[in-house]
């Protein structure tokens, strides 16, 4: 078995949406993957995420090397459609369509020696490096965050409050 194979079946983003997501991702490295899926900012990465990792670990049962694994193929279809109604004025009624993707997703490993731009680690979990040894990740170190002094503001010279109400829109 050369392929790790994980689908996604039903999952409430529409598929043009996925569509957008899954071309960021294929015939990426796994890592490189899972770090452009960590800083996008869309609706289906989430989900896309998860099923990277599902598919990691049927790689694992399937006995490949996960520093090889890339992503082969992966691909989105129409799923299932919910159809829904809406009221509008006059007795009329607006039809919905809540549209929903399948997603497959196929890894295999690379024949050749693999290089990655740079690496995603997830914090907490131990990591087994090209030389078989298992190290354990840390957690970055939050820097400490300035609190913002307040600082009273100066009025100017002659001005009440009442007397700068005067130009504020709804004045009294």
């Amino acid at each position: 078995m050369t392929e790790a194979v994980a689908k996604l079946k039903n999952i409430d983003v529409a598929p043009r949406k996925m569509r957008k997501v899954a071309g960021l991702i294929r015939g990426l490295t796994v890592n490189e993957a899972l770090a452009q899926l960590e800083m996008l900012d869309l609706r289906g990465t989430e989900p896309l995420r998860k099923l990277v990792y599902s598919a990691v670990a049927n790689a694992k049962n399937g006995k490949l090397d996960e520093a090889k694994l890339y992503v082969k193929e992966l691909y989105v279809d129409k799923g299932l459609m919910l159809k829904r109604y809406l009221p509008r004025a006059q007795g009329r009624a607006t039809p919905l369509q809540k549209k929903r993707s399948h997603v497959v997703l196929v890894l295999a490993e690379k024949s050749g020696e693999t290089k990655d731009r740079f690496v995603f680690h997830r914090t907490g979990r131990k990591i087994k490096s090209s030389a078989g040894t298992e190290k354990k990740v840390k957690e970055k170190a939050k820097a400490p965050v300035r609190e913002m002094e307040a600082k009273p503001k100066e009025e100017k010279s002659g001005e009440t409050p009442s007397r700068r109400r005067i130009f504020r829109r709804k004045a009294i």
